[in-house]
């Protein structure tokens, strides 16, 4: 959720460089970033482990790029001990304000004070702004048009003239972010059946690689499993850039697909897009969700349901999806 008020801030500021540290796995998705934008992937698990790991990375980026201003987007113990390091060696620090206390507010079961928070990239924009940095939301997407068809042809053909790509999403890390799967499993069945679509499924490995995999093996052809290989976030996120809508959970593909400006049909469970984690520039009217009285109960989708049935979930039916998968296909095509 970062990349999109970096990379601004990055055009508003073609003088200053920018050091982004981030985990490995993470860097991978800075791609055609700002000539002012370094961008270092750390391996916190082992050689920046722990306090000790945090500190010496400190001293390491002070030598390596003689850092005037340390900017913590994060606010976890990790960045904590950075901005001990910052304080005793005279370095100015900024720290994200994340809003926790609301959050709680938001989610407690009694007392309940639902309205809308602070988004995650206003946050984010908030701490560059303290720290003197402003700029406009420049940001559109990682590319300055759908990616060009090599970057992703080991996945798929190039797209046929008339045809509708459409991704799905179908798993998040927590249950209380996942539709039921015999429901998703429905709209993947009704969209398969539509001769001009092709459907590609993202998902992760274990459990989530054989539910997509029987899928692809049920639903024909015009079905592709992206989680039969890991191709990373180039790739994956280039053949994103050619999709016409994707339907995702509250989920990490939600903020991929916002990266190449793609409509995204969200469907929301136990969270609540009023916690601020909503995509970048995603329209509130693409969003699936139910009014209940107990959403949201959770801000990351991992305490256990208190009714113990999901019925955030129940309310939502299959048609319900893809009627807003076709009003998303509608807009572009009005657009056009």
């Amino acid at each position: 959720m970062t990349v999109p008020v970096v990379y601004s801030v990055c055009a508003a500021y073609p003088g200053t460089r920018f050091v982004m540290i981030t985990q490995q796995v993470a860097s991978s998705l800075f791609i055609n970033a700002p000539s002012n934008l370094v961008v270092i992937g750390v391996d916190v698990k082992m050689k920046y482990r722990g306090v000790k790991g945090m500190c010496k990375l400190f001293r390491e980026l002070r030598r390596e790029y003689s850092i005037d201003l340390f900017i913590d987007l994060h606010d976890v113990i990790r960045t904590y001990a950075i901005e001990a390091c910052c304080f005793v060696s005279g370095v100015p620090f900024r720290r994200i304000r994340k809003g926790r206390r609301d959050k709680k507010r938001l989610t407690r079961s009694h007392g309940k004070q639902l309205r809308k928070l602070v988004s995650s990239h206003e946050r984010y924009a908030d701490v560059f702004s303290r720290a003197g940095f402003e700029f406009p939301e420049s940001f559109v997407s990682l590319f300055s048009g759908p990616a060009g068809f090599s970057a992703f042809a080991e996945i798929t053909p190039p797209k046929q003239e008339g045809e509708k790509w459409i991704a799905i999403a179908p798993f998040a890390k927590h249950q209380g972010k996942i539709y039921p799967v015999d429901r998703m499993e429905n709209v993947v069945a009704a969209l398969a059946a539509r001769d001009d679509t092709k459907i590609f499924l993202f998902g992760g490995g274990g459990s989530e690689r054989e539910t997509l995999h029987a899928w692809v093996e049920r639903y024909g052809d015009n079905v592709v499993s992206i989680a039969e290989k890991r191709y990373g976030f180039p790739k994956e996120l280039a053949l994103l850039s050619h999709m016409d809508v994707m339907v995702s959970m509250d989920s990490a593909n939600m903020h991929l697909a916002s990266l190449v400006c793609l409509p995204v049909v969200s469907v929301w469970g136990a969270t609540h897009p009023y916690c601020g984690f909503t995509g970048w520039k995603q329209l509130e009217c693409d969003i699936v969700q139910s009014e209940l009285q107990c959403r949201p109960c959770s801000v990351f989708g991992n305490s256990p349901c208190r009714r113990g049935d999901y019925a955030c979930f129940a309310a939502i039916t299959p048609e319900m999806v893809i009627e807003k998968i076709d009003r998303v296909l509608s807009r572009i095509k009005s657009n056009k």
